[in-house]
């Protein structure tokens, strides 16, 4: 018999909700949650569904944060099965979001329909936070719904976020922090030129080579116990007009920083403008503000979450805060704890993106194990 997990994570992929997801792939939700008495918001923006739904009036509150939408397909005929006709095959489920994270979505409602009925009157309350704009710009998504439980001092004390973490086998990692990330876009300017004659012009590219070497070879930090060290990279670059006897004048550099809880956006910043201000360039230099770093160390909610993976795997879980980022990125900032477990990520946004189906009702009794030791009645 297939589980109550994965009879509900096929509901969910059956529902075509490329980002962003208007609403329709969180009717599935709605439909279970409401008759369990939540109280169910549309938090919507633009066109942009969001669900915040909530159990309980007391705290403590302990929240899933998760999302609906997911990335295209890319081409349907390279794929073993259609994306969206969810296909068991072998011990796997088969579908554009079975991993990311339809499956986690149906993990926590079952788990939450299994602890409701064994505490109708739970110590405490259960929210679910769910958008439909994760895998797009994020804008209207998480920050949206952050912002007006913030403004009605409804934050919840614990966020459990079904991103998929586990690397080998269920249970292997849960990702207790993530790096921040800031990307800058740096225009080198110089005054473009016949190459015959490069005493009237000024290379941008050559006048930005001593520095963009410095950039590469710093060492930004040593990182810490949590975290790498502070990585730089340059993913995007590009000069010159196509003609071979053109000097450009100018020298367009994209970089992004991955950054440990050991550096700040602003002292970053800092660094970068002094390194390009010493080796004399002129330059334009814009920000993009990915999100600042977040830890959270051992404490009620991580060792709920670690005692019950062990008590249902039998693994010793790895903390980890490697990986990209995560919209627990907008919710750790207000002071909550914020913990992100799910299943395997390695089909994640591929052709035949699959999640084991074993795995999908292991992970609702992870889930319901947390429940019980946040908010379980003795």
């Amino acid at each position: 018999m297939t589980g109550a997990a994965t009879r509900l994570t096929r509901e969910l992929i059956a529902v075509p909700s490329v980002t962003p997801d208007g609403g329709d792939g969180q009717a599935p939700l709605r439909e279970r949650l409401r008759p369990l008495g939540f109280r169910l918001e549309n938090m919507g923006e633009g066109d942009v569904a969001n669900l915040y739904a909530r159990f309980g009036d007391q705290g403590p509150v302990v929240a899933f944060a998760g999302h609906t939408d997911v990335v295209p397909t890319g081409d349907e005929t390279a794929w073993s099965h259609a994306p969206f006709s969810p296909t068991a095959s072998g011990t796997y489920l088969y579908g554009r979001g079975a991993a990311d994270m339809k499956g986690s979505l149906a993990a926590f409602t079952v788990a939450v329909e299994r602890f409701l009925d064994r505490h109708p009157e739970p110590n405490g309350s259960i929210a679910l936070l769910i958008t439909g704009d994760e895998e797009g710009p994020a804008t209207h998504g998480t920050p949206v719904m952050v912002r007006r439980l913030a403004e009605r001092g409804e934050m919840p004390d614990y966020c459990l976020v079904g991103e998929p973490s586990c690397n080998e086998r269920l249970g292997d990692t849960v990702k207790n922090g993530r790096r921040g990330s800031l990307t800058g876009e740096l225009v080198i300017l110089g005054v473009q030129g016949h190459v015959a004659y490069p005493h009237k012009a000024e290379n941008p590219v050559h006048r930005a080579l001593p520095a963009l070497q410095e950039l590469v070879d710093t060492e930004w930090d040593a990182g810490n116990a949590y975290f790498p060290p502070t990585s730089f990279q340059i993913p995007n670059i590009r000069a010159g007009t196509g003609a071979h006897n053109v000097i450009p004048g100018t020298l367009d550099v994209q970089f992004n920083f991955r950054y440990s809880t050991e550096r700040t956006r602003d002292d970053l910043k800092a660094q970068i403008q002094e390194i390009l201000d010493r080796h004399g360039l002129r330059y334009d230099l814009h920000w993009h503000e990915n999100g600042d770093p977040f830890l959270t160390e051992p404490g009620p909610l991580v060792n709920a979450l670690t005692e019950s993976i062990r008590t249902v795997t039998g693994l010793d879980t790895h903390l980890s805060t490697a990986g990209g980022t995560s919209d627990g990125r907008f919710i750790a900032p207000h002071g909550v704890q914020v913990a992100e477990f799910g299943p395997l990520n390695d089909t994640i946004h591929q052709v035949d993106e699959r999640v084991a189906m074993a795995d999908l009702e292991r992970l609702a009794e992870i889930y319901e194990g947390v429940l019980e030791r946040l908010l379980g009645k003795a």
